[in-house]
């Protein structure tokens, strides 16, 4: 695992004259399930000094007490369908419980921390997914973004204080959504991209993206997007990791610096490219 100099040398590195290093980290839902894994990947969190941004998804527990509740949760494609009732319970848990528990944990760290979602401070504007088509799928209170407020964490940002986001947004006229936690990390990273040196890291489970889903070895170190839709085609590709990618890939297109997507515990090693998957435009 990388050291605390290979880290400070990697962001002197890609420091700019004109633009400091951000790092924009989104954390898988798995992570957040295991107490363990997480307490581990917000230590090495901590270690990566300087300006950082940490999205974080949802996890298990809304599934669970929506089902200790008796609410009944429906999921499409692995999309939950957010009616009135799921988004109490998921606004609880994500806005709540978990980014504060974060929170908590970094400040044991020694990293000053502050927790958002979208509506603090109208950081995320969005807007309820429209059905499509005739046989469109109404998702219920699901965002999607449409502007980024990054006046609002600036001030934040250049006191090198740890930005916690959980994945709600609101529509400026009082209704919270719940909206995809890496399009978040993806629209922030796009929004702070003039300002600063983005590199964006998406982490979760898996060592990166995978010639074979059974195989945690068969990572692809770099990926371009020709690349992706042959792998989509083919199959090889599927699933949650199509709209990350997808994600990605918008984000190099609209001026992020760099994206890589791996393995959670190895965050110290994706910070300077030693693992995981890059992703490139051509």
């Amino acid at each position: 695992m990388a050291n605390q100099q290979q880290i400070n040398n990697s962001i002197a590195a890609l420091n700019k004259a004109d633009k400091e290093v951000l790092f924009v980290i989104k954390i898988g839902g798995n992570i957040i399930d295991d107490a363990i894994k997480l307490e581990k990947f917000l230590a090495h969190f901590t270690e990566i000094k300087g300006k950082k941004i940490l999205v974080h998804g949802g996890g298990k527990l809304a599934t669970q007490l929506a089902k200790d509740l008796g609410i009944e949760q429906q999921l499409v494609d692995g999309r939950r369908i957010t009616d009135a009732a799921t988004l109490k319970i998921v606004t609880m848990v994500y806005a709540g419980f978990i980014n504060k528990n974060i929170v908590a944990q970094l400040q044991s760290n020694g990293t000053n921390a502050i927790g958002f979602t979208g509506a603090d401070a109208n950081l995320i504007k969005a807007h309820k997914r429209l059905n499509s088509g005739p046989n469109g799928i109404d998702y219920g209170f699901v965002g999607d973004i449409d502007e980024v407020n990054t006046a609002a964490i600036e001030p934040l940002i250049a006191q090198n204080i740890a930005i916690v986001i959980a994945p709600i947004t609101h529509d400026g006229k009082g209704q919270l959504l719940n909206t995809n936690a890496d399009t978040i990390a993806q629209s922030i990273a796009t929004a702070l991209g003039t300002k600063y040196e983005v590199s964006l890291l998406y982490c979760f489970e898996k060592n990166g993206v995978l010639l074979d889903a059974n195989n945690d070895d068969s990572v692809i170190s770099k990926i371009n997007l020709s690349d992706f839709k042959k792998l989509k085609d083919e199959n090889i590709i599927f699933a949650g990791m199509i709209p990350k990618l997808e994600n990605a890939f918008a984000a190099l297109e609209k001026g992020v610096e760099k994206v890589i997507i791996g393995k959670a515990e190895s965050i110290l090693d994706l910070v300077i490219a030693k693992t995981g998957t890059t992703i490139q435009k051509s």
